[in-house]
């Protein structure tokens, strides 16, 4: 089975290390599945061979000797059917790793990002250090039901899945957040996926790419 999964060819030093192709490489990683890389040069996301691939312009997407597809939850579920490794070993479980793929994509991300992405993008901007006190709380809600979830479980559905993968990329971005550290469980369990060798794997690849591409 050949694998292809879409990267952007160079970012700037701050989005390196964060760019969600590096879910499907994680996940590759550590089914231990070879796969290829589509490299995005300026402009190409807007081609429209690539449109009909990513509708959104974005990264990753996927393609294997019979389906392709774009969106990253959607592709790391694609990629655990493909896997004995990751594959879910029974109904509850296959149900739990939907869930919690769609938990952490739905539920977290989008609070994550409206606590860290506004610092980044809106710098000295007049309603940022207004908004954030309402963002820190809406993360708070969200890292506390998780840490209720991860109490006494070493991870999300019972053994190491895609689920993990997914929900420790989203966490990643409050790793600089002093929010973090009022939760230890959760503080721990991204410890725990973050040492697993399929994210160092994946993290070297994602880098090795963006410097062998850096603009001259």
């Amino acid at each position: 089975m050949t694998i292809t999964i879409s990267s952007f060819a160079w970012v700037p030093p701050f989005a390196q290390g964060y760019v969600k192709d590096l879910r499907p490489r994680w996940a590759l990683a550590e089914a231990g599945l070879d796969y290829k890389v589509h490299l995005l040069s300026e402009g190409d996301a807007d081609a429209p061979d690539y449109r009909r691939w990513q509708p959104f312009g974005q990264v990753p997407a996927y393609r294997d000797d019979e389906v392709q597809l774009f969106e990253s939850g959607a592709i790391l579920l694609r990629i655990a059917e493909r896997s004995d490794i990751l594959r879910p070993r029974d109904a509850q479980e296959a149900a739990q790793t939907q869930a919690w793929v769609f938990g952490a994509l739905n539920s977290l991300e989008p609070k994550i990002d409206n606590l860290i992405l506004p610092g980044t993008f809106h710098a000295g901007e007049d309603w940022v250090d207004g908004f954030r006190p309402h963002a820190e709380r809406m993360v708070d809600l969200r890292l506390t039901s998780l840490a209720g979830w991860l109490d006494g479980r070493e991870w999300l559905t019972g053994r190491f899945g895609v689920a993990d993968i997914v929900m420790a990329t989203v966490l990643r971005g409050l790793q600089e957040e002093p929010v973090l550290a009022g939760y230890p469980v959760v503080f721990a369990y991204l410890e725990r996926c973050l040492a697993r060798p399929g994210f160092e794997t994946a993290l070297a690849a994602q880098f090795a790419t963006f410097a062998e591409n850096e603009p001259a």
